[in-house]
Formats: structure tokens, C-alpha cells, sequence
């Protein structure tokens, strides 16, 4: 009989620990590269299929990636499930949708990492690439610039926010890593010449 009770409480461990490691899987990540033609990402779909390829790329599967992107008629804070999300280093990034877009998220430089676990470059690094798509303000609901619902590669504005936390200035749009400034347009070179490269954040809604 205690045999088997230490084999209960065993096995019960053993599935508390693998619960817990999964929980702590990467659920969110900055896109190592865009599809490639600007702002235009085939809408809410081809972005989220976007974030699901890189994701299985990098071995993570199972999962449903949600892109952090707000369009007309939808809020990104809405589309990336309850948290809480790591990334590929099991750092947390926040616990929940709440926390997320307020000053208790951990996104910086450090923490924002592409799918494979790598730094993104940010200001000061050549090439610059900390401006992130979103199209949303601060609190995650829909910007109107969103070069037409992420569907345009030539004229428009999309909004970004800096991964980095850092811009020209110390205003809380410099450092806000979803809401700092309109693009220049919506073509892959009008996002190189502002500081980016057409990446965006993919979160898991599961």
C-alpha cells in the first residue's frame, strides 16, 4: 500500500512539473522577418498564419497564434487569448491582458525575442528594426492607421510601438512598445526608412 502511495504521489508531481513546463513554453515572440511585402500581410489571416509557420519552424506546435494587430473592426487585445505569455526563453512577459498594457508587462529588448529565441535589433543597432506593427493604442484597441486593415503595400500609415523601449525623446510614446508613432507609409522600404521591417508580435490565445 505505501508503494503505491508513493507512486500516486510521485506520478502526481511528475505531471504537476510537466503542466508547469509547459506553461512556460514560448507564447509569444517578435517575428524574425515579415512575409515581405510591407504592411500588406494578407490581412488578420495571412498574419496569423504568418506567426503559426515561424512558430512550427522553431519546433513549438500545438498552439494558436494570434498576431498582435488591431484592424477596423477588431482590437488586438482582444484576439491573443488570457495570458500568461513567455517567450522562447520562458521569461514571462505578462500574466494576463491587463498587465500586458500596463507598466507591469516585461517587453524590452531583452525579453522581446523572435521566434528562435533571438535579440531583435533595436535603436542604435544597424539595421534598426525596433518599429513593430500594430496598428493599436496604448491599451490595445484599434488605431485607424493600419494601411487599410494590413492589406496595403504602398500608401498609408500604419501605427508601430518600439520593442525596445526607446525613440528620439523620453515621452511615454518613445517607450511604448505597442503605440509610439504612424509609419511612413505602408511599403517594405517606408517601414525600413522609420526604423522597421514590417515585424510584428504573435501571441498564443491558447
Amino acid at each position: 500500500m505505501k508503494s503505491r502511495l508513493t507512486l500516486a504521489i510521485a506520478l502526481a508531481g511528475g505531471i504537476a512539473f510537466a503542466a508547469h513546463a509547459q506553461d512556460n513554453s514560448m507564447s509569444f515572440f517578435v517575428t524574425s522577418a515579415g512575409p515581405g511585402s510591407g504592411a500588406d500581410l494578407g490581412g488578420l489571416e495571412g498574419a496569423d498564419a504568418h506567426c503559426t509557420a515561424l512558430a512550427e519552424a522553431a519546433g513549438v506546435t500545438g498552439k494558436t497564434w494570434r498576431a498582435y494587430l488591431s484592424t477596423s473592426e477588431e482590437n488586438a487585445r482582444d484576439r491573443i487569448g488570457s495570458g500568461p505569455w513567455h517567450n522562447a526563453n520562458s521569461d514571462r512577459i505578462a500574466d494576463d491582458v491587463a498587465s500586458l498594457h500596463s507598466d507591469a508587462n516585461a517587453i524590452s529588448k531583452e525579453t522581446a525575442l523572435d521566434e528562435n529565441g533571438q535579440t531583435v535589433n533595436g535603436r542604435g543597432d544597424s539595421p534598426n528594426r525596433h518599429d513593430i506593427l500594430t496598428g493599436s493604442n496604448p491599451d490595445g484597441t484599434a488605431h485607424e492607421a493600419t494601411c487599410e486593415n494590413w492589406t496595403a503595400s504602398g500608401d498609408g500609415s500604419a501605427m508601430v510601438g518600439h520593442h525596445d523601449r526607446m525613440g528620439l525623446d523620453d515621452s511615454d510614446a518613445a517607450k511604448s512598445w505597442n503605440s509610439s508613432h504612424p509609419s511612413r507609409g505602408c511599403s517594405q522600404e517606408a517601414l525600413q526608412g522609420t526604423g522597421g521591417d514590417g515585424l510584428f508580435y504573435c501571441f498564443a490565445a491558447n
